[in-house]
């Protein structure tokens, strides 16, 4: 039984790596490696407008394995509070889809949304923000 554990153990691959610990709380006053990938009003949808901060984004993080990006996404007023706040997410899980689709870890990415009603910078954007913010975090 002991071998049977250990067989697996070993053979468990990268399934059975650590989640990397790393939070995205002030990634907002960061102000070197920011990214932002547009949205159409009241749509989660990663359009040909990402293409090219995508592209830059997979760059840094290939040249740079050890760090991390957090993305916030942002849905400005685009209906009541807890429509804008799942469009926010739903927008920021599209990124990170579409980077883990070029092969970014998974792993190195957090996907959170961001809500208007507590962001100043979110509330004062002129157009409301419809983005998600891509913030590659300095090296640990």
């Amino acid at each position: 039984m002991i071998r049977l554990v250990l067989a697996f153990v070993l053979l468990a691959g990268p399934a059975a790596a650590q989640i990397r610990p790393f939070n995205c709380v002030g990634a907002e006053r960061i102000e070197d490696d920011v990214f932002s990938v547009p949205f159409a009003r009241g749509n989660a949808r990663v359009s040909d407008a990402a293409r090219t901060p995508l592209a830059a984004v997979e760059e840094l993080m290939r040249a740079n394995p050890d760090r991390v990006a957090c993305l916030l996404g942002h849905a400005g007023q685009e209906g009541g509070a807890t429509t804008s706040i799942r469009l926010a997410a739903e927008r920021a899980r599209a990124v990170a889809q579409a980077l883990s689709t070029r092969g970014i870890e998974r792993d190195r990415l957090r996907a959170e949304a961001r809500s208007a009603q507590f962001s100043p910078r979110v509330r004062a954007a002129e157009p409301p923000s419809r983005t998600v913010t891509i913030v590659v975090l300095p090296a640990p």
